[in-house]
């Protein structure tokens, strides 16, 4: 932990809507290892804040004036580079909550969240968890999956047999006879795989194949 106090846990409350973050930081005083060390309409406001240097704990929105939660989390880790970022909102875009957690945040969670869920998570967080309300997770999740099958759609059902006989190391005479197709036809659709995977050679296709589950080394 920072130095707030030893046996405290320092918590920063960046949230605009005044209702919502005086709510929070009222319940948040009640658990006797929490310090609220300062509550902001901004991240523009919090940075202008030595509160946020001893944070040991910062719960974020992404919808705020000014400069977006979302964006906030780099420039709040230039001036507290290891402090865990929550991200707090009514927002549970898919697109949101993936741009947050790669920008750096490590946990999401809803505003509808219960006073229970949020102390735990928020003690969590601050022991190496990544807290998440399970609405979030779950979007999470789906988008991941979305990603793989949106990758593994690249190419056509044809391309990714040829692309799995390639990565087997076998000729375009191999492949032609074994998919009964001519030899030309074969480099047709290898021109096609090439293209769509910005390769130019066997060897970067499977490659990238593998990269992107689109192909097993062996069946």
């Amino acid at each position: 932990m920072n130095a707030n106090t030893s046996e405290s846990i320092g918590i920063v409350l960046i949230e605009d809507n005044i209702h919502l973050r005086d709510s929070w930081a009222t319940i948040l005083k009640f658990e006797h290892d929490f310090s609220i060390l300062g509550t902001f309409s901004s991240v523009e406001e919090a940075l202008q804040n030595s509160e946020l240097q001893l944070a040991d704990i910062i719960l974020l929105d992404i919808q705020l004036p000014g400069m977006s939660g979302v964006d906030g989390i780099a420039a709040i880790h230039k001036i507290n580079p290891h402090v865990p970022i929550v991200m707090a909102t009514v927002n549970e875009d898919d697109d949101t909550i993936v741009t947050a957690l790669r920008n750096g945040a490590i946990g999401y969670l809803s505003k509808r969240v219960s006073t229970t869920e949020l102390i735990s998570s928020i003690r969590s967080a601050v022991d190496g968890g990544s807290p998440m309300s399970p609405s979030v997770a779950r979007k999470v999740i789906a988008s991941f999956h979305d990603k793989q099958q949106a990758e593994t759609s690249i190419l056509t059902e044809r391309e990714s047999e040829i692309l799995q006989q390639l990565a087997e190391g076998k000729s375009y005479h191999a492949i032609a006879k074994s998919i009964f197709l001519s030899v030309d036809g074969v480099s047709y659709h290898v021109r096609n795989i090439y293209q769509k995977l910005q390769v130019t050679s066997r060897g970067e296709a499977v490659r990238e194949g593998l990269k992107k589950r689109l192909i097993k080394m062996f069946r």
